[in-house]
């Protein structure tokens, strides 16, 4: 990898310029083959001899993913005691995927022994490393800026995946401080990755509350207090209205609005719009929103990407990829009705309008025939509440996520070229 040398005067007092960019003058650059050695695995339908054998844990490359490991669902093979030596798997080896995606190629993840014996598969690497380098900074260094650039280029990118082979994955440049240095910065983003992992541990906890909180309350088999009465399940199309204003072809040219087409929508989170004028808009630009308009992607509809519009000011537009569902003052609440188009009795009746269709869409009098089980509107209101509450919670949480996330990579930037020393 060839990187034109800077100026000297480019370069800050005790540090020097390096092919993997800028790090202190005490650190070296070198090759993963000369500080760990670099194992294959076996196949699982290998002529490995099975004289003597033993049925032990199979890592496979679905449990070694973006620097994580997910051994849910662990496979097993039968190997020989002698093979077993050989393709073995010990605590404090680092793995590495042979392929993937092109940007989570090479992304460590170290064993800590949960499955023993254990072997690994042909397409994920074992990195045993020596006494001059640290796993645990080797696996962050896999995910470091330097190490990204390097398997971008040595990656073999077929369609949208990549793999290394593993003479590739050896000549892997890594920054090496010294060993106590190595560990003091690996001690600081795995504390990090700690706070990550419980982040996420606590969100999925909590969506799973929600969703239990969806079923009980949608469905009217936990009440909320004060409520009594029947409920009645009804058509959306009797209770809304649906597409109730569109633009028309006398619309002026220079009419300016927002606009939301369906990518700019992922479960209820509207993640961007775009700035148009009508002369020059999509042609499905055509559906006017008001504040609290429900979006019903009727693309792909099994991707949940719906959305409870609650924006006032300007002019806003959405794709006729959505059906807006607008709700009647005092007879449905959109809350409510919103919160039905994540619960299993809608998705249930939408994924039966899909079955045998070719291309995953309903149309708005799909929408309008969907049948959900209404209570009063006062009880509708309480219900929306809760479940707004809950959402909030998440929001919070996940933005939390998202910093820690930012964080961590400002670390990793800081750390990993030594800008930042902890020793």
């Amino acid at each position: 990898m060839e990187v034109k040398p800077l100026r000297r005067s480019s370069v800050q007092a005790g540090y020097k310029q390096t092919e993997i960019g800028v790090i202190p003058e005490d650190w070296e650059v070198s090759r993963l083959r000369d500080l760990a050695q670099i194992r294959s695995g076996v196949a699982k339908n290998s002529n490995v001899s099975v004289n003597d054998p033993v049925l032990v844990h199979y890592l496979r490359v679905a449990n070694v993913q973006d620097g994580f490991l997910n051994l849910s669902e662990m496979s097993k093979i039968e190997i020989s005691r002698h093979d077993l030596k050989r393709y073995a798997v010990v605590t404090g080896d680092v793995l590495m995927n042979e392929g993937g995606d092109l940007d989570k190629l090479g992304r460590g993840s170290i064993w800590q022994g949960q499955f023993n014996p254990c072997v690994h598969q042909n397409h994920v690497f074992v990195v045993r490393c020596g006494s001059r380098l640290s796993p645990q900074y080797l696996n962050t260094w896999s995910g470091a800026a330097a190490a990204r650039r390097y398997f971008m280029v040595a990656g073999k990118q077929t369609t949208n995946l990549a793999s290394i082979n593993k003479a590739a994955l050896g000549e892997l440049p890594l920054a090496t401080p010294p060993l106590p240095e190595q560990r003091a910065i690996a001690t600081a983003l795995s504390d990090v990755d700690a706070l990550l992992d419980a982040l996420d541990r606590l969100l999925a906890k909590k969506r799973d509350l929600k969703q239990a909180a969806m079923q009980q309350l949608l469905t009217g088999q936990t009440r909320l207090t004060g409520f009594h009465g029947e409920w009645e399940v009804k058509r959306l199309g009797d209770v809304v209205d649906t597409d109730p204003e569109n633009l028309g072809s006398d619309t002026k040219p220079d009419f300016a609005f927002n606009y939301i087409a369906l990518e700019d929508v992922d479960r209820g989170f509207l993640r961007s719009h775009s700035e148009q004028f009508f002369a020059d808009a999509p042609s499905r630009a055509r559906r006017k929103l008001r504040r609290d308009d429900v979006l019903v992607s009727t693309v792909r509809p099994n991707l949940q990407s719906h959305l409870l519009f609650r924006t006032e000011a300007g002019n806003w537009v959405c794709s006729t990829g959505f059906c807006v569902v607008r709700c009647r003052q005092g007879v449905t609440h959109p809350g409510f009705v919103f919160c039905h188009l994540f619960a299993t009795c809608v998705n249930q009746q939408i994924e039966t309008l899909l079955t045998g269709s070719n291309y995953p869409a309903i149309n708005s009098g799909d929408v309008r025939a969907l049948k959900i089980p209404f209570p009063s509107f006062a009880e509708q209101t309480a219900i929306a509440a809760v479940l707004n509450e809950m959402d909030a919670e998440l929001a919070v949480l996940e933005q939390r996520q998202t910093k820690t996330r930012a964080l961590k990579q400002g670390m990793m930037q800081e750390l990993l070229t030594g800008k930042t020393r902890l020793v």
